[in-house]
């Protein structure tokens, strides 16, 4: 029996990411919400509804799932019955004041682990745990951040403030980057979703760009003045180019929809955004790991694989879209329709191959270093 989740989650100011989960009808026991696929909708969309029905969160649903597991579904007259369901990266962007299923469960968020524990089934309870992995140690960099504010105050530690090795702010930039990169993903995701504030969505894609340009623009400062630098300076500006090629994707792709006023978004394009929303985060949680890229090489050679899993079922997302809205104009005689729509489905395939560079830039760091 196959069946399909949402993993709805959300980042809080701090960066902690948290996780939405319901409880069961029958046994009251903590689950996320599935179902079985919804005839004439693919599965990610039926994960979809399903978290509408049953928490009433409506989102930006990934088209590539996260993982899956397996667990025994207990059938009206004993019965039970041995189910597989594929999990699917669910970014909640509003919850409803009614649902169908309001007042047959319990919704709650979670952080990660906390999440992990609740629920029974181990291979869910392991997909929970590393949706987002805790941030690494970061004791090296409290100790020399206390000795610094020592030699300001304490006279015979200036000495040892002046013999530190200056190694720049290049690991906070890559992180401060990569949230440009979740702010403009979100936004763009819901303007290809529609709705009354397209112009406000489109702004906040400009100013998410505007902000990356100045953390590049420091970067690339700062390979240029600081002595030691983490990694290869080749390696810093190749890693941060790319990262800063995404967003300006992104803003491409916001400036031609206002350019041409296009306001008929094809579910391919926005299952692309999806894609984009999930290479964002997966793009923000590789950061933090760099600072220790021996302790973290495994977990990050798996995000970057993530990412070119992204990239491979964006194309096909990609080329579908593009065979559907030619089919569409020919069918009306209206060519320019063809035009338009292609010229956005570019940039977003752009935004995403984007991405693969970035996972490209980091997979040879993890080469070099760990």
């Amino acid at each position: 029996m196959r069946q399909v989740a949402a993993l709805p989650y959300r980042t809080e100011n701090d960066g902690r990411v948290c996780v939405l989960l319901i409880t069961s009808r029958d046994t009251r026991r903590w689950v996320l919400p599935k179902g079985n696929p919804i005839r004439g909708l693919t599965h990610h969309e039926s994960a979809a509804q399903e978290a509408f029905e049953e928490a009433g969160i409506s989102g930006i649903a990934c088209p590539t799932p996260l993982g899956s597991y397996r667990y025994r579904k207990e059938k009206a007259d004993g019965r039970s019955k041995r189910a597989k369901v594929a999990v699917f990266p669910f970014a909640v962007v509003d919850q409803a004041a009614h649902w169908p299923e309001q007042h047959e469960r319990e919704t709650r968020w979670f952080d990660l682990s906390d999440a992990a524990a609740a629920v029974h089934e181990a291979d869910l309870s392991h997909l929970i745990a590393r949706f987002r992995v805790q941030r690494p140690s970061r004791r090296r960099e409290r100790l020399l951040s206390w000795a610094r504010r020592q030699g300001e105050t304490l006279p015979m530690l200036r000495w040892f403030q002046a013999l530190m090795p200056k190694q720049g702010r290049f690991f906070e930039q890559f992180e401060a980057h990569a949230t440009t990169l979740v702010g403009g993903a979100d936004a763009l995701a819901r303007l290809l979703h529609g709705g009354p504030d397209v112009t406000l969505h489109i702004k906040e894609i400009h100013d998410q760009e505007h902000v990356a340009d100045d953390i590049t623009r420091d970067v690339l400062q700062d390979v240029r003045r600081i002595l030691i630098t983490p990694f290869d300076r080749t390696a810093i500006t190749g890693l941060i180019a790319s990262m800063d090629d995404a967003i300006d994707q992104m803003n491409q792709t916001a400036k031609a929809i206002a350019l041409y006023g296009f306001d008929r978004f094809e579910p391919q394009m926005r299952d692309m955004s999806g894609i984009i929303v999930e290479a964002a985060r997966v793009t923000a949680e590789v950061m933090p790991l760099l600072r220790s890229i021996g302790d973290n090489a495994s977990r990050i050679l798996e995000l970057t694989a993530r990412l070119i899993q992204l990239e491979g079922h964006a194309d096909e997302i990609h080329d579908s879209g593009l065979s559907a809205i030619f089919k569409a104009a020919t069918e009306v005689q209206r060519p320019m329709d063809f035009v338009v729509g292609r010229e956005i489905y570019s940039h977003l395939e752009r935004v995403v191959d984007r991405f693969e560079d970035v996972a490209n830039e980091i997979q040879g760091l993890v080469l070099d270093h760990a």
